[in-house]
């Protein structure tokens, strides 16, 4: 099971802030850091001192880590043109050395796209196919050779297709729970499919779904990474247990029921229920940049456990 720590910027984080969760999760031996893709908060937060953007953040922790991987949980296909991505992301996978990875959808946040005059177009799910097609074949283009594409939303002519990743082929990610047209890209594109905030059920039902639409295509379903997303809480006692909670404005049973929370036993039972139906990567949501030790008790209790 590989443990990786996900964050949401949005929420209220500078870049130092993040730079030191970074630091912490590779020195804890967690396997990657991830982040959203928001530029306005959500709920009660205030956001201060105001967003950062993922792939700067990320082209900076590149320089500055030496072994985690990078990546979003996910890159809002409405922030950026398809070219455009695809030469920052294969950038931020040279700066890294191979370390990359690549969330993407299609975006959904409609209020942060007015806040910052960004177009929220009504057919988001095809652009989104759209843009995997060509942030991916743009990639996969052999060196000397171009790369068109004549689609719907975006047009590229004889593009030179470069930069290349650093990687021969930079994980791709696609998540969701929609039922038919989300396991479809998923079986199509996706290195890995994840669940964000989904139950025990409704992740083994999802799960199916894209492991039988990839068998259909003629895809063996069992290549694809399976993972989830969950908020974490864990405390070594119900009293450390209740102060996190409090300090992310969470209840602790509403923690329990829907994330990862409580001491680290109760949390390794039920990680290894994602486990036995398919999950492979756990996405650590962690709400408190400020709480380095919420970090170590996970490593130290948990990951110590699991790997």
């Amino acid at each position: 099971m590989d443990l990786r720590i996900f964050t949401e910027p949005q929420q209220g984080a500078t870049y130092d802030t993040l730079l030191a969760v970074a630091k912490a999760t590779e020195d804890l031996g967690f396997d990657a850091f991830f982040r959203s893709d928001h530029y306005l908060p959500m709920g009660s937060a205030d956001g201060l001192p105001g967003p950062t953007d993922a792939w700067i953040t990320l082209a900076g922790l590149a320089r500055e880590t030496q072994r985690i991987r990078l990546g979003t949980l996910m890159t809002a296909g409405t922030f950026r043109l398809p070219g455009v991505l695809a030469i920052q992301v294969a950038q931020v996978d040279q700066m890294s050395g191979g370390r990359v990875e690549l969330g993407l959808g299609a975006g959904w946040f409609e209020e942060e796209h007015k806040a910052y005059g960004i177009p929220f177009p009504k057919e988001k799910f095809a652009r989104l196919e759209e843009q995997l097609a060509i942030v991916t074949g743009l990639w996969a283009t052999e060196p000397g050779k171009t790369f068109s594409h004549h689609g719907t939303y975006y047009d590229l002519t004889d593009s030179p297709a470069l930069p290349k990743p650093a990687q021969a082929k930079v994980p791709v990610l696609i998540g969701g729970h929609g039922a038919v047209r989300t396991p479809r890209l998923a079986a199509q594109y996706a290195d890995e499919f994840n669940m964000p905030f989904a139950s025990i059920e409704d992740s083994e039902r999802q799960f199916g779904r894209v492991r039988a639409v990839a068998e259909q295509a003629g895809r063996n379903g069992g290549d694809i990474t399976y993972s989830n997303a969950l908020v974490a809480c864990v405390g070594k006692d119900d009293a450390e247990v209740a102060r996190r909670a409090a300090a992310i404005g969470r209840e602790v049973d509403e923690l329990k029921a829907n994330g990862l929370a409580g001491t680290p036993d109760e949390v390794v039972e039920k990680i290894g229920r994602y486990a036995a139906i398919g999950s492979r990567r756990i996405y650590f949501q962690i709400l408190d940049l400020d709480d380095l030790d919420h970090l170590e008790l996970i490593s130290a209790r948990v990951q110590s456990q699991l790997t």
